[in-house]
């Protein structure tokens, strides 16, 4: 069981934070909250064996264009093979992501 986050802290304020690439194609991409007291491993592919590519801070807002199954993880939205895109060459794990569903809520990345 893999686990991808960097720690745990406690409650997060009212400040957000949105992380992501920012130009009128990602204009219509909906951006989900990261799980509270979690910084986030951001990694160059669908799975814990890619490197991570760095960190989003406390309260990060992430825009997922697209999705991929990838390494399982498990975090505080249950357990998930389903990796979020959030940038170019940009992925995180959708069991630290609160998107309201178990399933895929993007399209399938290509």
């Amino acid at each position: 069981m893999a686990v991808d986050h960097v720690g745990e802290v406690g409650e997060v304020g009212e400040a957000e934070v949105t992380v992501g690439v920012e130009s009128a194609a990602v204009a219509a991409v909906r951006s989900y909250p990261v799980a509270p007291g979690h910084r986030l491993n951001v990694r160059s592919g669908p799975g814990t064996n890619y490197i991570i590519v760095r960190t989003l801070p406390l309260g990060a807002k992430v825009p997922i264009s697209c999705q991929r199954p990838g390494t399982t993880v498990t975090g505080p939205y249950g357990t998930s093979n389903i990796w979020d895109n959030i940038g170019n060459g940009e992925y995180v794990s959708d069991a630290y992501v609160l998107t309201g569903s178990d399933g895929y809520v993007a399209p399938r990345c290509g």
